[in-house]
């Protein structure tokens, strides 16, 4: 996002001059990432809070075409669950990866815009992981494994 002054473009005209005369050009940018963290934390106070337990297990699939596809999912479905949040409820995101688990799982959700590693990381078979954010950005978001750091 640019705030500036508008002024005709003359092909004959410095542009950088005129960028100058006004004052310059200010950069705008959002902020980088949502409210996250503790899920006791005060920010998070008097705010709806979802809950969205999800179970990292890797399954068989048929293909019904030449033999199997083995395939790691959220909670035993491709795609994983739907989340439904209305713009300023809190998630609350639980991963739990059971034990006998062949690999860690990790979660991704892009409209959190928290990153997923540190902040959340690989979740090992046979433990759990929760991460609490406020849901700022309105849309429509994929989430997905983000590997095991």
């Amino acid at each position: 996002q640019l705030n500036a002054t508008a002024f005709d473009v003359n092909p004959d005209a410095n542009a950088l001059q005129k960028i100058r005369d006004m004052g310059g050009l200010e950069l705008v940018m959002p902020a980088a990432f949502a409210a996250s963290g503790d899920c006791d934390a005060a920010e998070f106070a008097g705010r709806t809070v979802v809950e969205f337990p999800l179970t990292g297990v890797s399954i068989t699939l048929p293909t019904g075409l030449a033999g199997d596809f083995n395939a790691m999912t959220f909670s035993e479905q491709i795609p994983g669950p739907t989340l439904r949040v209305t713009q300023g409820d809190v998630l609350k995101m639980t991963l739990t990866v059971p034990d006998g688990e062949a690999t860690p799982h990790g979660n991704d959700m892009h409209a959190s815009q928290v990153t997923a590693v540190p902040t959340f990381g690989a979740v090992q078979p046979g433990t759990s992981k929760t991460y609490c954010y406020i849901a700022e950005v309105p849309g429509v978001y994929k989430y997905h494994c983000s590997g095991v750091n």
